[in-house]
Parts: C-alpha cells; structure tokens; sequence
C-alpha cells in the first residue's frame, strides 16, 4: 500500500471549479462592461443599494411608531432606566408553604423567575389561599387586597 503525504492531497476531479474572471479582453465574452451592463450605480465599483432601501420612500422603520424613553412600559429595554418588570401571577405562589417569604431569591429558587436581579411584579390572576409574607417591586392593587384578605403581608422592595 502507497503511503500518503499531505503535500499529495488534492481535491477529487470536477469537485473545484475556477473561479470566472471577468474583464478581461472581449475575446473572453466577459471583456468591457464584464457583466454589469451600462452605467449605474450597480456598473460602479462598490455600487448597488442596501437590502432595506426602498427607493426613495420612506423607511419602514421611520414609518413604525416609536415609543422611547425610561418611563414609558414599553420602551426599548436597554439602559440603566429599563422600567421593565417580569410579572407573576398569584396562581404561581400556590408552591409556598404558609408562613413562607416570598421574595426575588425563593422565586429563583421555585424557577419561576430566571435572576434575582430581575424587578417582580405580583399580578392578581389565580388565588391564594394561604397567609404569605411576599416581597417584590411592584403589587397591582387587586392583587395586594387578596394577599392581606387571606392575612399575608406585602413588601415593596
């Protein structure tokens, strides 16, 4: 059996295919214009339009309606201001044993929030029907009654 050597390798026949070179005399039939037609932003060197130009209409994303800044709910979620807070319903305590604190850490560790660092905010969907101490950064005011109905206590962090 023949060894083989790296300087031997070689792709298999037909497997690479030359690349075309264009411009380079008429006889070739890609000579003069080399394909690109006549004029034009498209003939010139580095020519041709971005994928989101839209030949002089206004851009879509210039069309869309924006909403910016720290204060609005639904602004861009970048920046130390973010207002942004992940929202967990009442039916998602029901896995805290009475007497229990709720709060950032323990819902991490439940896995209903992913960070600790995430802003929680307890909405009223579901019931509870147990007396919890809950602890998060904001309460929607129907869920903070049912919380205090049943004896709980809430804290803003």
């Amino acid at each position: 059996m023949a060894e083989i050597f790296q300087h031997d390798l070689q792709p298999a026949p037909g497997a690479r295919k030359a690349k075309k070179r264009v411009g380079r005399g008429e006889g070739s039939g890609w000579g003069k214009t080399a394909g690109r037609g006549h004029k034009g932003a498209k003939s010139r060197s580095g020519g041709g339009v971005p994928a989101r130009y839209e030949g002089g209409q206004m851009p879509l994303h210039m069309r869309l309606p924006k909403l910016r800044g720290p204060s609005a709910k639904t602004s861009m979620a970048i920046g130390p201001f973010r207002t942004y807070m992940t929202p967990v319903n009442l039916s998602r305590l029901e896995c805290f044993a009475a007497g229990e604190v709720v709060s950032p850490e323990t819902l991490v560790e439940k896995g209903i929030v992913k960070s600790p660092a995430e802003r929680v905010k307890i909405l009223a969907v579901g019931e509870v029907n147990r007396a919890l101490t809950v602890r998060a950064h904001g309460f929607s005011a129907a869920a903070k009654a049912k919380i205090e109905a049943v004896g709980g206590t809430v804290e803003i962090l």
